[in-house]
């Protein structure tokens, strides 16, 4: 991020920051969340965070918001991927390797059927 100088600057930072929040509240968005707290890194999921990357832009998926976030609480399970297609609620997903990330992209993210072998029960 570029540093703020004036008050034109704050004014952009600003609307871009609502523009990002409004795209992520809206229907219709799909959302992949990647825990990378110290323990989900520890586990691989920075790996599993290239495994996301790379497939989307492999496959050429549009539409898809990545982003990662802190510890979710859950260390036995990382790495911890979380889902949220639209209004639909959200699907975690635990011990994520690179060959299941790629799973979850194509079969949960583009196809609508959560891999179900690999769900965390909250």
């Amino acid at each position: 991020m570029s540093t703020i100088k004036s008050l034109e600057d704050l004014k952009r930072a600003r609307e871009e920051a609502l523009k990002k929040r409004e795209l992520k509240a809206s229907s219709g968005t799909i959302q992949v969340i990647v825990g990378m707290g110290t323990c989900g890194i520890a586990a691989g999921a920075r790996d599993t965070m290239k495994a996301i990357l790379e497939t989307i832009e492999k496959d050429s998926i549009n539409g898809i918001l990545v982003t990662q976030t802190g510890c979710i609480g859950l260390c036995e399970k990382e790495p911890i991927v979380e889902v949220i297609l639209g209004e639909n609620p959200k699907v975690t997903y635990g011990k994520v390797t690179p060959e299941i990330a790629r799973k979850i992209i194509k079969e949960h993210v583009v196809a609508g059927h959560a891999v179900e072998n690999h769900v965390i029960q909250l």
